[in-house]
């Protein structure tokens, strides 16, 4: 039945809320906080005249193929005008890379014939055969020569070990000092024995002052249970030669507090014992 004019209102159909929901969204302002936040677009010029550079990019290089020529340019250009001092860093650089691993080459050969020359004299040193460890036996070299020709290599360094050891014990005290002067090691406890020969020869030179010295780098070098309390007896024993009465108890002290387990322990209390009298 068709409706009358002042009939009831007809009823609008219901809005779609799905439809209408993206569009109350928009309306809610964003903040630099909110999650999602629409990131700000760059103005784009709609000029197709507006000149690039009044845009600021991420890499003008690679978006202004002109600026990118004239940096090219500008390189090249450097390298032409500097072509010689160019050229000649890099010579430089070769020379001194090749000169390393010339050395290096160089100095294994060296000590691989050290190794071979010396072998014959460490066979008379172990033999006590010292004149001919050190002097050599006419066929092979001496321990002196392998010491002064291969002195840059690890063979020659310990040549001059086993010389001095045999010059100590032949009585050439200065020749041992001399030796044993060139001689370093990285085992503590090679070179340790090294710093107490050199005493040893010192003593022997009626030099007890420097041999006291020698001594104690002995003792303190990487110092330990086992050997330091022998090189500190004898530092108070070179004391005592050089009439140095308060240093030799000082270092007997040092054994008895340090080293108080040690057989140096009985020694050391009779001598200070003895200096006290």
């Amino acid at each position: 039945m068709p409706l009358r004019p002042g009939g009831p209102k007809q009823r609008r159909p219901p809005k779609n809320c799905a439809a209408e929901l993206p569009i109350l969204m928009s309306k809610i302002p964003y903040t630099g906080k909110t999650p999602g936040a629409r990131q700000p677009v760059r103005p784009v010029s709609t000029d197709p005249l507006a000149p690039a550079e009044t845009y600021a990019t991420e890499n003008p290089l690679l978006e202004d193929p002109d600026a990118l020529a004239a940096r090219l340019a500008n390189s090249e250009d450097f390298v032409r005008r500097n072509r010689n001092l160019l050229l000649g860093v890099l010579v430089a650089v070769v020379a001194v890379v090749a000169g390393v691993f010339g050395y290096n080459y160089w100095r294994t050969e060296q000590n691989t014939l050290a190794q071979n020359a010396m072998y014959k004299a460490v066979d008379y040193w172990e033999a006590d055969s010292l004149s001919k460890a050190t002097k050599g036996d006419g066929k092979h070299p001496g321990l002196a020569k392998v010491a002064s020709e291969y002195s840059g290599t690890k063979a020659g360094n310990l040549a001059n070990f086993y010389a001095g050891v045999a010059a100590l014990k032949e009585g050439k005290f200065q020749d041992a000092y001399n030796y044993l002067d060139k001689f370093s090691s990285d085992d503590y406890l090679v070179q340790s024995r090294a710093y107490a020969l050199m005493g040893d020869a010192k003593l022997e030179l009626n030099q007890p002052k420097d041999a006291a010295e020698l001594y104690a780098k002995a003792a303190d070098h990487n110092a330990n249970d086992f050997f330091s309390p022998g090189y500190v007896l004898k530092q108070g024993i070179a004391l005592e030669a050089a009439k140095d009465n308060a240093g030799a108890i000082k270092a007997y002290d040092r054994i008895l507090n340090d080293y108080a387990a040690s057989q140096e322990a009985s020694e050391a209390r009779q001598r200070k014992a003895a200096i006290a009298q």
